[in-house]
This record gives structure tokens, sequence and C-alpha cells, in this order.
């Protein structure tokens, strides 16, 4: 499957009451006051957030005003247009330089947010692009996840370091590192135990664990990306804001857009924190991470080629 029929597969379930919405109003010469609160409603749903919706909203109406011959067909390029500009600057590529040595990645994120599954696609992409990755097993918190780690490194051949139950997460880091940098690898991915935004003392740990790692290299870690559950609407927009404040992070990684979520947390979130978007998990298959599109993004959610009054 191709790369945009992933994204396509991905939104499909999550933005199709978006897209019904908009394919109902295709057809129609003028907008009327019940059209327009129909796709307001729908942005909302969609989890665009406040601002984006109403400067959508606003789009649409100043072009009404402007162009009298104003179609259903333009709010939709209205509504395309407004998410293009808000996400510009999101789309960065994720790019690994042999020369710069031994780089760090830190996945953080709340229980349940894909981290340990976020953590082996990404080692499998990047082995396949001829990247040498490792991945340290510090999250010795959650019984279940230090073997399923293992059992996707396993199925993937991918190389791991792990700590038993219980033990110093940041000692494990450490481990790792220690481990990629014996192995001359490229990338040392991190898996970090999830952890409530809201709690000091667990964030204490991930500010424990970068101490231990700049001892060994004072840049380290390179890359802290947070991995939100798309599904958690505006709560996903709260987490990153609270990590971001406290620990600092550099990208974003939103998962879980094949099942419920409805696409636009992502559009919110970089609006807020202006962070890059540099995957996202469309699907269980060790392939479905995939990196961040906005061509993709739009056609998946809003696409051009709608049929008139279909839902």
């Amino acid at each position: 499957m191709g790369i945009f029929s992933k994204f396509k597969k991905g939104f499909q379930k999550g933005a199709s009451s978006l897209q019904g919405t908009f394919s109902r109003v295709l057809g129609r010469g003028n907008l009327d006051a019940e059209d327009m609160a129909s796709i307001e409603e729908a942005l909302y749903a969609a989890d665009f957030g406040v601002e984006t919706t109403e400067q959508i909203i606003q789009g649409i109406e100043d072009a009404y005003k402007n162009n009298k011959d104003f179609k259903g067909q333009d709010a939709l390029h209205v509504a395309r247009e407004v998410l293009r500009l808000t996400l510009h600057g999101a789309e960065k590529p994720f790019l690994i330089d042999s020369e710069d040595g031994l780089q760090v990645l830190c996945m953080i994120g709340v229980n349940g947010s894909g981290k340990t599954t976020t953590c082996a696609k990404l080692g499998y992409l990047l082995q396949g692009q001829g990247k040498k990755v490792l991945m340290g097993a510090c999250d010795t918190f959650r019984a279940a996840a230090t073997e399923q780690l293992k059992a996707w490194a396993d199925r993937l051949d991918l190389e791991c370091v792990f700590g038993h139950h219980g033990a110093d997460s940041a000692a494990v880091a450490y481990d790792a590192f220690s481990a990629a940098a014996a192995r001359s690898c490229n990338l040392v991915i991190i898996d970090t135990a999830g952890r409530l935004h809201v709690k000091d003392n667990l964030m204490d740990e991930l500010f424990k664990m970068k101490r231990v790692l700049s001892k060994r290299d004072e840049k380290a870690p390179h890359h802290s990306w947070l991995v939100v559950d798309g599904s958690t609407g505006t709560n996903g927009l709260e987490q990153a804001k609270v990590f971001n404040r406290k620990f600092g992070l550099t990208g974003l990684v939103i998962t879980k857009l094949d099942g419920t979520s409805k696409g636009g947390v992502l559009v919110s979130i970089y609006r807020e924190l202006n962070l890059p978007i540099y995957f996202l998990g469309l699907g269980e298959s060790a392939d479905d991470l995939q990196p961040f599109s906005i061509d993709y993004y739009l056609d998946s959610i809003l696409p051009l080629d709608q049929k008139v009054g279909v839902q």
C-alpha cells in the first residue's frame, strides 16, 4: 500500500463526519446560516479547536462577501487553505547524519499513548533506511512494557537493551547509550515509562534520565518527542503544553489516527506549540508509522474529489 493510501485509510473512520458535512454543501450556490452552523459544528467536533475553527468560518464569510458567485466547493478550498497556512512548518523530515555521531531520542507521553510501539516502528523504519538503531527499554514500571518491546524487537530484528522490572530507568538509559556507542549505532531510542503530565514526581524521573544521559553526551537527549494519542482530543493539547513547559520537547508523533480520532488535534497542538510533527501512527502494522505530510493530510481529511451530497 502506498503512503497516501495509508493516510487515506488511516483517516477514513475519524474524518467521515467532517467530509460528510462539506459534501452536503458542495453543490450549493449560496451558503445560508444553517450551512455555516453545520460547518462550524463539524470543525469543532473534529478537534480543530476554537482559533482554527473561527479562522476557517471567518475565511468563508469573507470570501462570500467578496464574491457573490461563491459556492460550497469554494468553502472547501478556503478550509484547506487555512489549514495549510496554519500547518506551515509542521512538516519536517527526521534525518540522521552518520557524521553527527550517536544521537539519543527520548519518547515521552502518558500511559497508553503508543510510545512502545512507536519506538519499535521508528526503529524498523530507520533500519530499513540503512541506519543502525538500538532501543532502550526504560519503561521499567509497567510490568508488560519490557516484554512488549522485546516482542517487537524480536519480530523486527531490532537491537534492544533491557532492564528488569523495577530497575532504575535512568541506569537502563545509560546502559543503552553505552551499548549503542560500542556498536557504532547512529541512534538510540529510549522508551520511557508513561506518566501523567500533572504528576511532578514522575516528571522528576525524566529529569534524572536527562542528567544521566548528559554524562555520556552533554547534548543528550538530542531529540525529545511527545507521543500523543490522536483520539484524546483537546486533552492531547493540554498534555503537550505541560510536557513542553516542564521537559522541553523537540517534536511530536500523533498516534492512533486510524481509530476514533477526528484528525484535528494535530492542528491544535502545532498551532499552540509550533513543534514539528515528525510522524503519524496510521495503523497497527510495522510500516504504518509514516512521516507527516501536509498534502497527504489535507487530501485525506478534506479531499477535493468528494462527491456532492454524499456522507
